[in-house]
């Protein structure tokens, strides 16, 4: 299925309730949503941690669609490959004193 494809399958599922919801309500539940994969991605089984990906990208696209973003054209900009390097793999060189433990 192609970015597009899930990003209509999701709004045809979910955009009368996320409409009502709105922007700032789904963002919410966005949030949430990764806290979730955060955990299972911790602590969790592949299979844990399967459905959370699932759910963080059905919430995502469900948020782009409510600002009018196409996704899939979104994520062209990874097309060519790093952004700002160019290059695949990235060669841009990591700053210093940042990590994610």
């Amino acid at each position: 299925m192609r970015i597009s494809e899930f990003q209509k399958k999701i709004e045809d599922i979910y955009i009368d309730k996320d409409g009502a919801r709105g922007v700032q309500g789904t963002f919410g539940w966005f949030v949430e949503e990764v806290g979730e994969l955060s955990r299972a991605i911790r602590r969790g089984s592949r299979e844990q941690m399967e459905e959370e990906f699932s759910d963080v990208l059905a919430w995502l696209v469900s948020l782009a669609t409510l600002c009018g973003v196409d996704i899939e054209k979104a994520a062209g900009k990874y097309a060519d490959g790093c952004p700002k390097c160019g290059k695949t793999p990235c060669a841009c060189a990591e700053p210093k004193g940042e990590t994610i433990d």
